[in-house]
């Protein structure tokens, strides 16, 4: 059930969580009221003397583990590299923006259901969550700025180990106890899962980092080792301070994550499969462990206001707090306001910590679970069908995508990668070879290490704004494979590679996706980049003109042309047709690789492939 649900939710494009609870509310408390002849539910995961998957607290600790890996493989996608422009707006939403959440949900709960302060501060703890696995299903096919897509991204990976660590202090605070000292209680506690939870992840990351880079485990058992490794740090955590587990293997993801793992990606596809397995048992294994009296309490017209305060009131006030004196508009604001889906992690720690206090006899904690849940699902059903409409309606939806995904990151990539980006473009390139990358990173290239093979590409929502595509790999088969397999998400704008070594041959065999030249392959491109690695301007007179160089371009090797620069300053990807341009004037450009033209001086710079 779990993983036909996993491919509904792929193939409608939503969230994967909104079918997992349904189909566990499903076959759990609707199951048991209406269409049960005994009144049991159709999947019971607790055992209650006479049927149940899990005996005593197996579910807990079931619940407890899975969401461990989760966090560690939410850890692991942390780059501290890729939040430098966005900072400060990023870490006051995880901070300023967690604590008006936190507050302002705590006193909403308190006045509107009359829930105790403690019950309400975990409730407001708890919806400090958003979270990348509802968040990407949800923007990943709306074309918006790479600053807009990196804020959401970022709030939901970071702000899961914070609402997390707010609602384990919360329930900690709970279970202690109130008297004197309560507080100072509290404060040790707090101070315990802190100290050994940074303590056991960063020591064992380290560890587990010397021990990949040395090679002292074997390639085959690298993931197996790695994911009980985590689980290892979780229970160890755990036994120093209780509830220190999650933040210990969030802080192992992270550290792992930005360390020299040379099998980083490789633990990360694992961690990733992993996941989706876990998510999909996990959540229809809580949604059909509440009772169908726990959804009754939520009946009300209390739950309304609730959910309409907290998602219209207090997500906006804490957006725009957040965002004073940033370099986001006014409209992104407001889309970022929107866009404030729950996930995965508050429906599960609401679960875990809603039924222990139940256990306990703490008055009202039977709201705790079908309160939280109604704010995941209400928030995710909101945003997965408005937030394309809204984006619209506010003006953040791009209607031209004029970003540039380039496939590798040779020398020649990079060469025109970094003259695109001096241009006000944004430029993303990708290649396998690791050396590559690094080196497109020294540039101060946005450079990703994957295999186009692989669909994480496709999830990657900070690649939204990418209407372009240039294969440039020293592979015609790749480039080929690349064009076919992007060009309907990426290429929307024009989709273009590199003609083969048989086609620069035949003159009558010039592909419409041909790139800059048609005398020209990756061998000559890459030759001539080693020959004159320049990138120069020439003025344009007329569109006579730009065909009278481009026939002194095709007849001289150390000449290639790659863009037309109109007089906006915008670049316009030349062809293999290059000579069918609909208009040149005066004012124009012709930007090309190689040494100046003889007719004329060039007027700009050149940019050399270290960046000079």
């Amino acid at each position: 059930m779990g993983i036909l649900a996993q491919w509904v939710a792929w193939k409608f494009k939503i969230p994967a969580i909104l079918p997992l609870i349904l189909i566990g509310l499903l076959v759990g408390p609707i199951a048991a009221e209406f269409l049960s002849e005994d009144g049991t539910k159709w999947i019971e995961p607790v055992w209650n003397g006479e049927k149940g998957l899990f005996p005593g607290d197996g579910l807990y600790y079931f619940v407890s583990l899975a969401i461990s890996i989760i966090l560690f493989e939410g850890g692991l996608t942390l780059k501290r590299s890729e939040i430098k422009t966005l900072g400060s707006v990023i870490t006051k939403l995880i901070t300023l923006g967690s604590a008006i959440t936190f507050f302002g949900g705590g006193i909403l709960a308190n006045q509107i259901f009359g829930l105790g302060w403690e019950l309400s501060f975990l409730f407001s703890g708890l919806i400090i969550v958003t979270g990348p696995t509802v968040i990407t299903p949800i923007l990943r096919n709306i074309p918006l700025k790479k600053d807009i897509s990196t804020v959401l991204k970022w709030e939901g990976i970071l702000i899961d180990p914070i609402g997390a660590l707010v609602a384990v202090l919360v329930f900690e605070f709970i279970s202690v106890g109130g008297g004197s000292g309560f507080t100072k209680t509290a404060l040790i506690e707090f101070g315990k899962i802190i100290l050994f939870g940074t303590t056991f992840g960063f020591t064992f990351a380290h560890a587990l980092a010397f021990a990949i880079n040395k090679k002292f485990i074997p390639h085959y058992l690298l993931n197996v080792v790695s994911l009980s490794t985590v689980l290892l740090v979780f229970v160890e955590s755990e036994v120093f301070a209780h509830e220190s587990g999650l933040l210990a293997v969030v802080v192992m993801g992270m550290v792992l994550g930005n360390s020299k793992l040379n099998n980083i990606k490789e633990l990360l596809y694992f961690k990733e499969s992993l996941s989706v397995l876990l998510i999909s048992i996990l959540f229809i294994l809580l949604a059909a462990n509440i009772d169908y009296h726990d959804l009754t309490l939520l009946y009300t017209w209390k739950t309304a206001v609730l959910f309409i305060l907290i998602v219209f009131i207090l997500r906006p006030l804490a957006v725009f707090a957040c965002t004073y004196k940033s370099r986001l508009k006014f409209r992104e604001k407001v889309f970022i306001s929107w866009v404030g889906p729950r996930g995965i992690v508050a429906a599960g720690i609401a679960s875990l910590f809603g039924s222990k206090l139940i256990k306990q006899g703490v008055d009202g904690a039977e709201y705790i679970t079908p309160l939280v849940f109604m704010i995941v699902l209400g928030t995710v059903l909101l945003n997965a069908t408005t937030a394309r409409l809204f984006a619209k309606l506010v003006g953040v939806f791009l209607k031209k995508s004029e970003g540039i995904l380039i496939v590798g990151a040779s020398n020649i990539s990079r060469l025109l990668g970094h003259y695109l980006v001096t241009h006000g473009r944004h430029v993303v390139l990708i290649d396998s070879n690791e050396r590559n990358v690094e080196k497109a990173h020294e540039l101060g290239l946005e450079a990703i290490s994957t295999n186009i093979y692989s669909d994480t590409l496709m999830d990657n929502i900070e690649l939204n704004d990418v209407g372009y595509l240039m294969a440039l790999t020293g592979n015609s088969d790749i480039n080929k494979y690349a064009i076919n397999k992007f060009r309907h998400q990426f290429g929307e704008n024009g989709s273009f590679r590199l003609v083969t070594t048989a086609e620069m041959q035949d003159d009558n065999d010039n592909p419409k996706e041909g790139l800059f030249s048609h005398k020209d392959d990756f061998t000559s491109l890459y030759e001539l980049t080693i020959r004159h690695p320049f990138i120069r301007e020439i003025d344009l007179e007329s569109k006579k003109h730009y065909e009278e160089l481009i026939t002194i371009s095709n007849n001289d090797k150390d000449i290639i042309p790659l863009f037309i620069k109109d007089n906006k300053g915008e670049l316009h990807i030349i062809s293999s047709y290059n000579l069918e341009v609909k208009d040149i004037k005066k004012g124009y450009q012709l930007v090309y690789l190689g040494k100046p033209f003889d007719v004329e001086k060039s007027t700009a710079a050149s940019i050399d492939p270290k960046g000079e």
